[in-house]
């Protein structure tokens, strides 16, 4: 999935593909009955340099592969279960600038890449760009939930320039500064210590007008399960001990598919 681009010539005169500006990464577990609408989505960008997008099969039992495919993505395969194996793997096959991770129930509008690509070439400095996401169609709670932390997260940013958070469904950085994921984490490695190790190498600029619109199956099982189960345990406390013991020691939460994804619901994670 390749956005037009002038091409150049190589010295015996043959058109060669010019280097993508940005490499999407969409990690993609079982996402047969959702993943269209992302896909459809980032083949509306705006956005008129060259851009591919890579789905990285995580061993899929469905007909994930194929339905990326036949949207035109670049599929690779990561038969090693879990997000930062998955994002690893894409960001291996990636031949952009820019490396962009998004989720395969997560919708971005149409300037996503174009307003990201702005944010760069204003602030040289920066090695990455961070968004907030909204939940579709999810508890009421869902929207309170992204508005504060969101909020805060730009608050802060504003005032002290550190992004203290990032959600990996919209994140871009050059992929130069970046050397690989830290695959002996769960699910807070492709946000939490992505961020660490990005604010080492640079500013991270966070684009609280540039969201993307994910799925709240996630959520489903309520709002206590997810702050104490999701959110505390999976999340932070798998994140932290297994930084510390330097091996997974909490494993990563189970894969939700009891809901579509948002491409299913509005025409506007892998796990």
């Amino acid at each position: 999935m390749t956005s037009p681009a002038a091409s150049k010539l190589d010295v015996a005169g043959e058109a060669l593909s010019p280097q993508p500006r940005f490499s999407v990464i969409v990690p993609a577990f079982n996402e047969e009955a959702g993943m269209a609408g992302c896909l459809q989505a980032l083949a509306a960008q705006t956005f008129d340099g060259p851009v591919e997008v890579i789905v990285v099969d995580n061993a899929s039992t469905d007909g994930t592969a194929e339905l990326a495919k036949g949207s035109g993505a670049r599929v690779v395969h990561e038969p090693r279960a879990g997000v930062c194996f998955a994002r690893q793997r894409g960001l291996e096959a990636a031949t952009g600038e820019i490396v962009v991770t998004t989720d395969a129930d997560t919708l971005c509008p149409p300037r996503w890449l174009q307003e990201i690509d702005e944010q760069l070439r204003r602030r040289p400095e920066a090695v990455a760009v961070a968004g907030p996401c909204v939940y579709v169609d999810g508890p009421w709670w869902s929207h309170l939930w992204t508005r504060v932390l969101f909020g805060l997260v730009a608050v802060i940013a504003g005032l002290t320039g550190r992004v203290l958070y990032v959600t990996a469904t919209n994140l871009a950085f050059y992929r130069r500064t970046f050397s690989g994921y830290d695959t002996r984490l769960t699910q807070g490695g492709d946000e939490l210590d992505v961020l660490r190790r990005l604010r080492q190498a640079g500013r991270v600029v966070f684009a609280r007008a540039n969201p993307t619109y994910t799925s709240a199956r996630r959520l489903e099982r309520g709002l206590l399960y997810s702050m104490f189960v999701s959110l505390c345990l999976q999340y932070i406390l798998g994140y932290v001990l297994n930084r510390v013991a330097r091996k997974p020691v909490v494993g990563g939460a189970p894969a939700f598919r009891s809901m579509a994804g948002p491409g299913a619901q509005r025409s506007a994670s892998s796990r």
